[in-house]
């Protein structure tokens, strides 16, 4: 598979603030080896990660980067193109063209780096993989995610209550999951109006 690269343009404001284009961020994504789910792995149980995500074991990686259904990345960012993070995406052979973004983990944090990303999956999503819906759930307590997705055009389906456990700070509980989603036809009216990577 070949490398998927974007550059995007300077921005107004900040990483979740404006719904123009992110600051400047050379960022590509290649296709995840056996070799970096260790690297995969560590990021995904940093402490600043956990409380947003649910780990996966080392073999749901294994199986996701060989099944052909899924896509999983190792995004690569900056001058030198250094590991910053990792991506998931599901349903790439859905008969009903309904691919999901399954996770976004990366390592730095208020640069941008996030919204370069999901443009890059969103491009990637209906140009290459001809997706007529591309959605995504996101934890309650993940505000800045949330903000991120809805300038970036993602809408609000519904929410799935209490329907995942955390444990913050020694405290156990639920945390329901907010489902979001953008259409092609979306999609392409964000693209008429130049708030996408260019193809």
């Amino acid at each position: 598979m070949a490398i998927a690269r974007a550059a995007c343009p300077a921005a107004r404001g900040g990483d979740t603030a404006s719904p123009m284009l992110a600051p400047l961020h050379t960022v590509r994504l290649r296709p995840t080896m056996l070799s970096d789910l260790d690297d995969v792995i560590e990021i995904e149980n940093d402490a600043a990660n956990l409380p947003f995500i649910t780990p996966w074991e080392r073999t749901q990686h294994e199986g996701a980067v060989r099944f052909p259904d899924f896509r999983h990345f190792i995004v690569e960012a900056g001058p030198g193109f250094e590991r910053a993070g990792f991506v998931i995406l599901q349903g790439c052979r859905s008969p009903h063209r309904s691919v999901e973004l399954k996770r976004i983990v990366l390592q730095a944090k208020g640069q941008g780096l996030g919204r370069a990303c999901v443009r890059l999956l969103k491009q990637m999503a209906f140009r290459d993989l001809h997706a007529h819906r591309f959605w995504l759930d996101v934890k309650t307590l993940n505000t800045r995610a949330q903000a991120l997705y809805a300038s970036e055009g993602f809408v609000e389906e519904g929410r799935l209550r209490e329907s995942v456990r955390v444990s913050i700070d020694g405290v156990d509980g639920y945390d329901s999951l907010i489902l979001m989603s953008m259409l092609d036809r979306e999609y392409a009216a964000r693209v008429a109006m130049g708030l996408e990577v260019p193809a």
